[in-house]
Parts: structure tokens; C-alpha cells; sequence
């Protein structure tokens, strides 16, 4: 079967479809190159565009009217920098994704499976989250994701449509067949910074945060690897309409869901995992939290194995040996550190 995949070049979009082939079917890529790399969707059907561009999806699936669903990926990412540039955030995240939707829906092609985060969570005791716990997006990249959810939400009730949204905490690792990793200069995302300082692409690793109300005052995360992320996607795209059944048919054509490994790990923690798998100390500086961090949280994942049968399989561990292995191996394929 084909699947549109949004952002399908860059970090987590690229592992979606390196899953969809390894399982016998097409994902049609279509990435505006902004953030994602080229060198990820070689020898791939890729369309390099923007969401927003409505000709370009009529050319989509008018060449391939054989899409099932589509995979939304698409978006930019960086808390910190979304505090610093919001404009940039709310047009490429909310308003390019409202455009998207409406096309996809003046087109028939109504099912969206929807990469939303745990970011539009409060805090809650114990720091462990379920579908229905609150919500409360503190940073212009977390609203964005909110805003995305609602306008997918409303035009599932007024239009027909149906959407699946799988908000994801951490992820880490890479393709385990290296294909693809994290592919920015300078992750912003925690482990990359990690494999960049055994690298020496940076002095040392910045903790930032320490004061959290958290058992070692460190922020607290539910790492899970890449991989488990995107099989997580392809069980739900290809069970697009047995996940709805098994969640009761929902009247408003949407359903959410948490992905985690249901455990929750401090970064002081992480850091202590990534020592033992890399056999020696990690330089580390701690910092002040940087604008729009939070506490965190993590997932209590058991609707995602009532709903998709599916549960995180790999360790921590194995994301860090998987992102160690990916740190030496991104220069083949990508030209640089």
C-alpha cells in the first residue's frame, strides 16, 4: 500500500518510511528540504515541496491515487527556538497544516495519522500521563502541536474525515540499519548532544535544568528508540480503521494516542546509561533551564497496546549504542559531522 508521509526527510519521517518499505509497501515523501536532507530519500518517491502548496498535492495524487492515508511529519521542532522566532512556528506548523488539511479533504483522501508530542501536556503528579490527563502547552512549538491537534479534531467532526493522533515523547537512536539518524549540524534534541560531545564537536554536555521537582532534580523524559516510534506509526496506518473499531468508533472520527516505554528517566539518569554504554565519563556542565523547558513526563502507553498491539521493545541502551553508531556513520552519508 502507499502512504504519504509529510516531512518524510527528515529525522523521525525518514525512520516512518524506512519501516513502510521493510514491511512491503510505498511511502510517497514529500519535504520541503528546510530541515530534512536529501540524501534520505534516495532511490524513494519524493515530491520536494511545501504542505501548503495545493497544486503540488493535486500532482501527488493525481500520480498516486492510490494513497491510503497520510502520515503528518511535517513541522519544525526546536522548543527554544520557538520561543525566540513564534512567526516562523505558527505559519510553517498551524497555518501550512490547516492548508494541508483542507485539500486533503477537498480531495477524498481523509485519513490523517497526525505526529503530535507530549510537549501539550501539564504537569501532573507523579509525572506520568494518559490520553485524558490535562493539557497545558507551554512553549509556541507545544501550542503549535495543540493548535494542529484541534484544527485535524474539528475537521474530523465537521467534514468527514478521520484522524489518529500519536503524541510521542523523546525519541532517540536511529534507524538500526543506518539509514538515517539525527542529521542537524547541532541537535537540539538531548542524546544527539550527548554523541557531539564524545565527538568533540562540543567541550561538554549541558544539563539544563536542575532544580526540577523531579527525584534528582533533572528533568524527567520517556526516551524511546526511533525504531519503536515508527513501527508504531506503521501499525497504525496500516490498522487505520481497525484502530477506530477497537477504540468504539469515536462519534468525533479522532483518536489519541501516547506513545512511551512507560517508564520515565531523568537526564541525570540518561547521562549515567550513556557513560556505561560508551565506557567512559561524559564531560558535563549544568546549565539553567532554556526557555520554554519543562519538568517533563511520561507515558502510561496501554492505550497504544489496547489499541495497535504495540509496546516499546528496546532498551535505552540499545538508543544510545544505536545513536553512538549513527554519530560515526552520518559523515558517509550526509558529508559532514
Amino acid at each position: 500500500m502507499k502512504f504519504l508521509i509529510t516531512g518524510g526527510a527528515g529525522y523521525i519521517g525518514s525512520t516512518i518510511a524506512s519501516a513502510l518499505l521493510d514491511a512491503g509497501h510505498t511511502p510517497v515523501i514529500l519535504d520541503n528540504l528546510s530541515v530534512g536532507k536529501r540524501e534520505f530519500v534516495r532511490d524513494r518517491i519524493f515530491y520536494e515541496g511545501d504542505i501548503a502548496d495545493e497544486a503540488l498535492l493535486e500532482r501527488i495524487f493525481n500520480e498516486h491515487p492510490d494513497i491510503q492515508a497520510t502520515v503528518h511529519c511535517a513541522a519544525l521542532i526546536i522548543v527554544p527556538e520557538s520561543v525566540e522566532k513564534p512567526y516562523e512556528y505558527y505559519r510553517e506548523n498551524v497555518a501550512k497544516s490547516l492548508e494541508l488539511f483542507r485539500v486533503l479533504n477537498r480531495l477524498g483522501y481523509k485519513k490523517v495519522l497526525f505526529s503530535s508530542s507530549a510537549s501539550i501536556y501539564d504537569d501532573v503528579p507523579g509525572f506520568m500521563v494518559t490520553e485524558s490527563s490535562p493539557l497545558k502547552p507551554r512553549s509556541p512549538y507545544a501550542r503549535t502541536k495543540y493548535m494542529m491537534e484541534m484544527i485535524l479534531r474539528d475537521f474530523c467532526i465537521a467534514y468527514g474525515m478521520k484522524g489518529i493522533a500519536l503524541r510521542y515523547f523523546n525519541p532517540i537512536g536511529a534507524d538500526p540499519k543506518l539509514r538515517s539518524g539525527i542529521h542537524v549540524r547541532y541537535p537540539s534534541l538531548v542524546l544527539g548532544k550527548m554523541v557531539d560531545t564524545v565527538l568533540g564537536k562540543q567541550p561538554y554536555f549541558e544539563l539544563t535544568g536542575t532544580d526540577w521537582p523531579t527525584r534528582d532534580g533533572s528533568g524527567i523524559r520517556d526516551y524511546i528508540h526511533v525504531w519503536d516510534l515508527a513501527e508504531a506509526h506503521l501499525k497504525a496506518v496500516l490498522e487505520f480503521e481497525a484502530v477506530f473499531h477497537r477504540a468504539g468508533d469515536p462519534p468525533d472520527g479522532y483518536v489519541v494516542i501516547n506513545l512511551g516505554t512507560g517508564r520515565g528517566v531523568t537526564v541525570r539518569e540518561l547521562v549515567t546509561a550513556f557513560e556505561k554504554v560508551y565506557g567512559q565519563p561524559l564531560p558535563v556542565r549544568e546549565m539553567p533551564p532554556r526557555p520554554g523547558d519543562v519538568a517533563g513526563a511520561y507515558a502510561n502507553a496501554d492505550t497504544a497496546e489496547r489499541l495497535l498491539g504495540w509496546k516499546a521493545q528496546r532498551s535505552i541502551e540499545e538508543g544510545i549504542a544505536d545513536a553512538l553508531r549513527w554519530g560515526k556513520k552520518r559523515k558517509e552519508i550526509l558529508g559532514y559531522d
